[in-house]
């Protein structure tokens, strides 16, 4: 990890200026509390993240290698089941988490990729070496915030980027068109949004524009015989072939999932299971990020790959497991217990910021229902620079979400999003939290 190169252009006044055109652009990351749904710009630091291309091209190779076991695991997992059989991951494990679809089952996805868009999380520890926190392969959001930050840093500050050897990182739009346009299956491309009023809904219609693909909702599309349709401003039916969907599978299709969806599209699973739509990510992905079956990864990469894992997990215990349980048990105070139903930074829980009897408390639950948690140690992990109101320099913790794109090939974008803590007295960055971003430079020589 390279310490910080701070150009003389990076400074609190550049940085309030970038934030004002962010408020303008309409920039806004969407939150729901107290069943209020509030917008408010995603708060930016100007400091990047400076990763060296020789630390790069490691994290490349791991986290192509991760996403490759992965996308092995969705296929074997949703046909002959061979890792379960082979006792690498327990059958009752898999079967009890409401994130592995029965509908899904014996479907195969255009072109046998299941997860085109991964965010994989990571955290760089002060043992200077990377750990990843967990696998977005559903719905991961996000890409679009540092792309659109440095557009307007090269407005504010043009000659910064003229003199550093860093990565473009305009290409995300180029990569992601080009998966679409692989795995489509004949037709327009479209990006399906639930509106306005989702979290991302701002990112919903950058990606739309910039890949070419045709922004829709739901009620813009129609299933006619075996095949999508999108009807345009004329009253025309145009053929979809892919679909790069922001709505999670429980609200995709009211006649497979849940009756009172009002956000999905009736009957696309028929398309989908006939192979005539190609939809991204794919449907159950879900049981590959769960929590849960994030320890058994490295067993995945071992097992699919026949290599030694390249990036390393967390420590993580499985309550499942007798000798886990013993150990959670016995060390709660001093482990992150998180439940793997939750997202968002929601679910998490530091055994040394409870009390004795919310402590015994946690412990009791955990007995009854072992398959709901994962307990994990507290990693060190990296603070980085961030300015206060004030602009003077001061520290916080940072994470950093890898994009990886799966299509003719497997590529890791050069970037990424940088997401740090607000306050001091967390190590929750996420951006439901609280959490802000800020840019991450990789370097090209």
């Amino acid at each position: 990890m390279k310490k910080n190169i701070i150009h003389s252009d990076i400074n609190i006044d550049n940085q309030k200026k970038i934030f004002d055109l962010l408020d303008r652009y309409g920039v806004k990351f969407g939150i729901y509390k107290n069943n209020e749904f509030k917008e408010r710009i995603f708060p930016y630091d100007m400091i990047p993240r400076i990763i060296e291309k020789k630390e790069f091209d490691e994290l490349e190779k791991g986290l192509t290698q991760r996403v490759n076991a992965l996308n092995k695991f969705l296929k074997d997992i949703y046909s002959e089941q061979k890792i379960i059989k082979d006792g690498i991951i327990p059958e009752e494990f898999v079967f009890s988490s409401s994130a592995f679809l029965v509908e899904c089952l014996n479907i195969l996805p255009s072109k046998e990729i299941y997860s085109h868009i991964s965010g994989i999380d990571l955290i760089y520890g002060k043992d200077n070496s990377w750990y990843v926190l967990e696998d977005n392969l559903r719905v991961p959001s996000g890409a679009s915030y540092p792309i659109i930050a440095r557009d307007i840093s090269r407005m504010i500050c043009p000659e910064m980027f003229k003199e550093l050897g860093i990565e473009d990182n305009r290409e995300y739009p180029r990569l992601l068109r080009e998966v679409m346009d692989y795995v489509n299956t004949g037709g327009i491309n479209v990006v399906l949004t639930p509106g306005r009023y989702n979290a991302a809904y701002y990112e919903h219609v950058f990606l739309a524009e910039e890949t070419g693909a045709k922004l829709v909702f739901p009620n813009e599309l129609e299933v006619i015989g075996d095949y999508l349709y999108y009807k345009n401003f004329k009253g025309e039916d145009v053929k979809v072939g892919a679909v790069y969907r922001r709505i999670s599978d429980e609200f995709l299709d009211p006649f497979s999932f849940r009756e009172d969806s009002v956000l999905g599209v009736s009957n696309i699973m028929s398309v989908y299971k006939k192979g005539n739509i190609a939809i991204m990510n794919s449907v159950g992905n879900g049981i590959a990020d769960d929590k849960g079956i994030y320890y058994f990864v490295p067993k995945m990469i071992r097992y699919y790959l026949n290599e030694e894992p390249i990036l390393k997990n967390a420590p993580t215990y499985l309550p499942f497991y007798e000798k886990d349980m013993e150990y959670t048990l016995k060390h709660i105070n001093k482990l992150v217990i998180k439940d793997v139903a939750e997202a968002g930074g929601y679910g998490v829980l530091f055994g040394d910021k409870l009390s004795h009897s919310e402590i015994e408390n946690l412990k009791k639950i955990i007995i009854e229902e072992p398959r709901r948690f994962i307990a994990q140690e507290v990693i060190d992990f990296q603070e980085l620079e961030i300015f206060d109101d004030k602009g003077n320099k001061i520290l916080r913790k940072a994470d950093f979400r890898a994009y990886v794109l799966s299509g003719k090939s497997t590529v890791v974008w050069k970037s990424g999003l940088t997401r740090f803590t607000t306050r001091d007295d967390t190590f929750i960055v996420n951006s439901s939290q609280g959490g802000g971003f800020k840019d991450t430079w990789v370097l090209s020589r």
